[in-house]
């Protein structure tokens, strides 16, 4: 595996491969791999001929009150995983070398799907940053597929909505959320639980769990659902930031549960703010 720092040695390594005919898949991360990351090297390694992982801590998608600075890093660790499971390249960049002006004056924005849950949540500015540095990551890299992790699955939509209006023309393949033994969707930011708080912090999957219960028992009211699935939080105590059932494609609230439906919930549980969702078919298979 070689590890490239600069877009410049990027291009250059990835021109050989694509003139040899070689398809190039790649797994965007921010780093601290978990399963989840490595879930979605395998599938890299087995749907690609080069495999490249990009490691990048975007600071354009954290906000003032965001853990940007306290954000969990271990470069030597990720890339030993990376090398481990078959990662060919892997590029880890400075701020720098990715915003060489320093904040981007040139952003891509999503409209629609960005507004709801994150958007307010976390503020457009969020999307925006996602974007503009996935968008920055397809130029550099130029990628035949890549590969999203379902957990963040507004994040995907909104990212396949940019491929397919700026005609990228890259595979979007988005991988099932990976989980600890008790449910709890793991994630980088999981290393900030401790004691009572991780115990707690299955309050998401209990919530989601509720929610299928429910609709899986006949139940058709999204705000009888969404009650439900509260309740079952609060045995954890822990408040919901936001819980709420969703149009799957569009993410527009859905006013009676008549098909396929998104269950989408977000919460801080102590120092760490987490996420997690559910997509329950109408046909009852997830």
């Amino acid at each position: 595996m070689r590890t490239l720092r600069t877009v410049s040695e990027l291009r250059a390594a990835l021109a050989i491969e694509r003139r040899a005919g070689r398809t190039i898949g790649l797994v965007p991360t921010m780093g601290a791999f978990h399963e989840g990351h490595l879930s979605l090297m395998r599938a890299a390694r087995e749907r690609a001929d080069v495999v490249v992982v990009s490691l990048f801590i975007n600071p354009a998608q954290f906000n003032a009150d965001e853990d940007l600075a306290a954000y969990p890093r271990d470069e030597a660790g990720d890339a030993r995983q990376a090398e481990a499971h078959g990662v060919d390249v892997l590029f880890a960049p400075s701020t720098e070398e990715v915003y060489p002006a320093g904040a981007p004056t040139t952003e891509v924005r999503v409209r629609g799907l960005t507004e709801p849950l994150e958007g307010v949540s976390r503020g457009r500015a969020h999307f925006d940053g996602v974007t503009t540095v996935v968008a920055k990551l397809f130029n550099m890299v130029r990628p035949d597929v890549t590969f999203f992790g379902a957990k963040d699955a507004q994040q995907a939509a909104v990212v396949r909505a940019m491929v397919r209006d700026l005609d990228f023309g890259i595979e979007i393949v988005t991988m099932p959320t990976v989980r600890e033994p008790d449910g709890l969707a793991m994630s980088s930011r999981n290393v900030y639980l401790e004691g009572a708080d991780r115990e707690n912090a299955i309050a998401l999957r209990k919530a989601l769990d509720a929610a299928e219960a429910a609709v899986h028992d006949g139940e058709r009211d999204p705000a009888t659902v969404a009650r439900n699935a509260r309740d079952a939080m609060r045995a954890y105590r822990v408040e919901p930031e936001y819980l709420a059932l969703v149009e799957p494609t569009t993410f527009a609230p859905v006013s009676a549960i008549d098909g396929d439906v998104l269950v989408a919930v977000a919460a801080r549980v102590g120092p760490a703010r987490l996420i997690d969702n559910t997509l329950i078919r109408k046909n009852g298979r997830h």
